[in-house]
């Protein structure tokens, strides 16, 4: 996407994969809700096998270093839906606080401190 200013014209670039899935998540945790990564890629269209990539990166200490709990959804009853294998939910809890940073690591974790997204209707 392109907006032109003045005589010049500049791209406008969105947000990463990874910084979408990351407001999304923020503003779920809000919620306390727990998504699966089919509900995941419904709200961001992106495809599963790389949302649950880029939840790998999130916890990753040079993305924000974040603590995403995982679990199997249960049904109403409170027993695990059966079918084809399990399903599993994922859930942004917080941030992790390393004790020491690691040697080989030099560069700024982050160059700005994330910023929770907005809520999501009918929280």
């Amino acid at each position: 996407m392109h907006t032109k200013t003045g005589n010049r014209t500049q791209r406008v670039r969105g947000g990463s994969q990874r910084e979408v899935l990351r407001d999304v998540m923020m503003s779920a945790a809000q919620c306390g809700t727990w998504l699966t990564l089919r509900e995941l890629a419904r709200m961001t269209n992106y495809g599963e096998t790389s949302i649950s990539a880029q939840l790998r990166h999130l916890r990753k200490e040079r993305y924000g270093a974040f603590v995403i709990d995982k679990q199997v959804r249960k049904g109403g009853d409170g027993h695990s839906i059966e079918g084809h294998g399990a399903i599993w939910e994922y859930r942004l809890r917080g941030v992790w606080r390393p004790q020491t940073r690691r040697d080989w690591f030099s560069a700024p974790l982050l160059r700005r401190p994330a910023q929770a997204a907005a809520p999501l209707p009918g929280c």
